[in-house]
């Protein structure tokens, strides 16, 4: 069970090779403050690719040794993009990471049909929450790449999910299907598709989880609330995973935790041909450095 973010570095294996991650447009400093922790402790090898004077302006300022690293100077945000994207394309490097760079011009370069990084799979974001009123960490998705999901997008949503989680040794994790209450409603899609996911998982049409819904958030979280409604489940109050109805709710769950729980967030995009760092602008340096982590386990 992984109950703190920094349990992710007990399981990167130290014999293997450390992961070559390249840093779209480089010259951000929050990125090469996680970066550089993550390559000092030998988890990544890193790749620059940006403004050579301002990224380099960061790294004097901060003493900063990035070793024999490759820095490649280009000016251009969308060529920065398409040089990283291309790099992770042609297997020379193992993770693209987002920079000082918009989110949709990154985007933009995932998904070029030519050098891109489609993979066949729809792109989604996992975020894994450290919360100190919970027994154990807790992943959302998704909160930041798919706007109105229909089941279909859910069920790749939740393929691409538990992939990952089994990757982390989560062999069956508890998966909640969240809706605004916990019994089916015809008037309400959310709890329809959670009862169809459900089924789905009951057939082996959807495996390698145990998913239980529609589940609101308080008894998908909570054993108390789970009893007091006599809700007889073995995914509530004790979930690994939190499958959102749509963007819009999984974004305030996910910036309500932060700034009202204070929770410790990590994240990534899954779907690609490879991991994607793409944190938020608000992202802690902490926050970038455990999501490179969870790129480096992917």
């Amino acid at each position: 069970m992984l109950k703190q973010l920094s349990d992710l570095q007990k399981l990167i294996d130290p014999s293997k090779p450390a992961k070559k991650l390249v840093l779209a447009v480089s010259q951000d400093i929050f990125s090469l403050n996680a970066l550089h922790k993550a390559y000092k402790a030998g988890f990544i090898e890193p790749v620059l690719i940006g403004n050579r004077e301002e990224t380099y302006h960061i790294i004097d300022e901060k003493e900063y040794d990035f070793g024999d690293s490759l820095f490649v100077e280009e000016d251009d945000p969308e060529k920065c993009v398409e040089r990283a994207v291309r790099m992770v394309h042609n297997g020379e490097a193992d993770i693209l990471m987002k920079g000082k760079v918009p989110t949709p011009v990154l985007l933009r370069g995932v998904l070029n049909k030519e050098w891109g990084l489609r993979s066949g799979r729809l792109l989604s974001h996992l975020a894994f929450f450290e919360v100190s009123t919970y027994h154990k960490l807790i992943a959302v998705t998704d909160v930041a790449m798919n706007i109105a999901p229909n089941l279909q997008d859910k069920i790749a949503i939740l393929e691409n999910s538990v992939s990952y989680l089994n990757q982390l040794g989560l062999e069956r994790p508890k998966v909640a299907v969240l809706g605004a209450i916990e019994m089916v409603n015809e008037s309400m899609q959310a709890t329809t598709d959670a009862a169809l996911l459900s089924k789905m998982n009951q057939r082996d049409q959807i495996r390698n989880c145990i998913v239980d819904g529609p589940l609101a958030f308080d008894n998908a979280v909570s054993f108390e609330s789970a009893h007091h409604k006599n809700i007889k489940s073995e995914v509530a109050g004790d979930t690994d995973l939190l499958l959102m109805p749509d963007i819009e709710v999984g974004n305030v769950l996910y910036k309500s935790l932060v700034f009202f729980a204070h929770a410790k967030v990590a994240s990534i995009i899954l779907g690609a041909s490879a991991p994607i760092v793409l944190t938020s602008r608000s992202d802690s340096e902490e926050s970038k450095f455990y999501s490179i982590l969870l790129a480096a386990l992917a």
